[in-house]
């Protein structure tokens, strides 16, 4: 696992685009209002876009070029264009640290 930032570098409702020499590619951290944290890659299946530049709504994360939405939970494309859903990544919260398992 990786250390990812201090969860307090993570406000509520706030995303943060992580370019780690150890990543092939950048990874999106975004934290709900809830307070969940999760990490997804960050560019957008349907057009190179970062999706932490994107709007976050409950654990949907919406791109901001074409609108697609993505689930932070599954991947899952919740709104088109996109058709391909992105990669989720194993988060974990440990001593107010974010650490990330990237997927293979």
């Amino acid at each position: 696992m990786l250390a990812a930032c201090p969860l307090g570098a993570l406000a509520p409702g706030a995303a943060l685009r992580l370019d780690l020499p150890e990543l092939n590619e950048p990874i999106a951290l975004f934290r709900t209002e809830d307070g969940e944290v999760y990490a997804i890659d960050d560019t957008c299946t349907h057009q190179e876009a970062s999706l932490s530049d994107g709007w976050l709504e409950g654990c949907e994360v919406e791109c901001p070029v074409h609108s697609s939405r993505f689930d932070l939970r599954t991947g899952a494309v919740d709104a088109p264009p996109a058709k391909t859903p992105v990669r989720t990544h194993k988060v974990e919260v440990r001593d107010g640290t974010i650490f990330v398992d990237p997927a293979p």
